[in-house]
């Protein structure tokens, strides 16, 4: 069973960064595509960028591309989403996911973290 725990996340001004972590216990990821998603209030869980197993393939949403890099260190087991020029509509609940298969689709993945808070605010 792969648990996913995410941290990392808190309240940041507009325009600020933030390095969000996404650890595995119990298991590896090595033979894990991680997506990260988020879900802002009264909307729908969104992908926001995802990485291959073997970390030389990632993909972004169009409201995070240049702002967000996905990043793997299997050595740690870790897998982080930097996030820079952070924006009020960044706010959400992040999560991340692993899947056998890579993109950001919701239904590709299997194992869910609970989720940290990113605030983006004055």
């Amino acid at each position: 069973q792969l648990r996913l725990v995410e941290s990392g996340g808190g309240l940041v001004q507009p325009g600020g960064s933030l390095r969000l972590s996404c650890a595995a216990s119990e298991s590896t990821l090595d033979n894990y595509a991680i997506g990260w998603f988020r879900r802002a209030p009264g909307k729908a869980r969104e992908g926001v960028a995802c990485i291959n197993h073997l970390g030389d393939m990632t993909n972004y949403a169009d409201s995070v591309k240049g702002r967000f890099t996905v990043s793997r260190d299997d050595a740690k087991n870790t897998v982080y989403l930097q996030m820079n020029s952070l924006k009020p509509e960044d706010t959400a609940v992040y999560y991340c996911a692993a899947s056998r298969f890579f993109g950001r689709a919701v239904n590709l993945y299997d194992y869910w973290g609970q989720g940290t808070q990113v605030t983006v605010s004055l």
